[in-house]
């Protein structure tokens, strides 16, 4: 069961946040066919995508959210880092990236002098992650993940908060907070307010990253968790009802178990899970893949060059 706080939990002003990293509008045909190809039951989920780039822009919801998972198959992803060469840094987060192991089939060992297919900066900008499949689209020269100004300087408790949240999102997991049930709680008006004053975000920045609320489909069984690695901490002073979010400081019970689910250890070899047989086509794949822009071009040659370096 989750929990509440009153406003002792609330995050400072100094704690940042992570931003989930969308594909360009001009990518997004190509993620729904890497997506689907990867693992067939991604298509019961594709939706149309708004456009970024409309006059009125509409917080871009690409594929909904379970809909970037990898297939059920074990993986193994390699990581490279870009603007630190330090090892001990590099096996410290993958270390931490490793806890999801825990549950689940998937883990993380270093690149070597090769580009990784995670591939970690620490420049500007906060910290984000892209979703799942689509860090098969991102250019092999461009990172997947950035922690800004990550050294080991950075506590213990801090790598197990930003490396861990990080990593859900590389597994396909989205934020939790943008559940329908906690979004509700939020006060619009106080959210524009605070992440402005806090983060520097603009209206449709809080829109895409805290109001939005996930779609109820694309949650798999599994209760509003405030407590999960994947919840942001939300401050009482932007709730209606003045009672904070916790937000996640590591992977709970409940995030080891959904890992579970969703990438058993035990994983069966099959090409095709059980069930996606005969799945009718969404209309969002109709037609070829159209170029991807600053990125990969998805193309089945991609994914067997991705499933050769990342299947176990």
């Amino acid at each position: 069961m989750s929990t509440t706080v009153k406003n002792e939990a609330l995050p400072q002003a100094d704690v940042k946040p992570c931003t989930v990293k969308r594909l360009s509008d001009h990518q997004q045909q190509d993620a729904v066919h890497a997506a689907v190809a990867i693992n067939p039951l991604n298509a019961s989920l594709v939706k149309p995508v708004p456009s970024n780039g409309s006059p009125h822009p509409v917080p871009m919801m690409a594929i909904m959210q379970i809909g970037k998972r990898w297939d059920a198959q074990h993986r193994t992803f390699t990581v490279s880092f870009q603007g630190d060469k330090r090892r001990d840094l590099q096996d410290r987060i993958i270390s931490h990236m490793n806890a999801w192991n825990k549950t689940c089939g998937i883990t993380f060992k270093h690149a070597g002098s090769g580009i990784g297919q995670v591939r970690i900066s620490f420049g500007p900008g906060g910290y984000w992650s892209y979703v799942g499949t689509d860090i098969m689209l991102v250019d092999k020269h461009e990172p997947t993940m950035n922690l800004e100004g990550f050294s080991m300087d950075i506590s213990e408790d801090e790598y197990k908060r930003v490396v861990r949240h990080e990593t859900g999102h590389t597994l396909g997991f989205e934020h939790e907070h943008m559940r329908k049930e906690l979004v509700s709680r939020i006060d619009p008006k106080e959210a524009y307010t605070y992440f402005w004053n806090n983060q520097g975000w603009d209206r449709a920045t809080v829109d895409a990253q805290v109001l939005t609320p996930l779609d109820q489909t694309s949650t798999m069984g599994t209760p509003p968790d405030d407590t999960s690695i994947m919840c942001y901490q939300l401050p009482g002073e932007i709730m209606k009802d003045g009672v904070g979010i916790p937000g996640g400081k590591d992977i709970n019970p409940t995030d080891y178990a959904f890992a579970g689910r969703m990438y058993p250890k035990t994983a069966a070899k099959a090409a095709t899970p059980p069930g996606t047989r005969g799945i009718a086509q969404p209309a969002a794949m109709a037609g070829p893949a159209g170029p991807g822009v600053n990125g990969q071009h998805f193309s089945m040659d991609l994914l067997d060059e991705f499933n050769q370096a990342t299947l176990i």
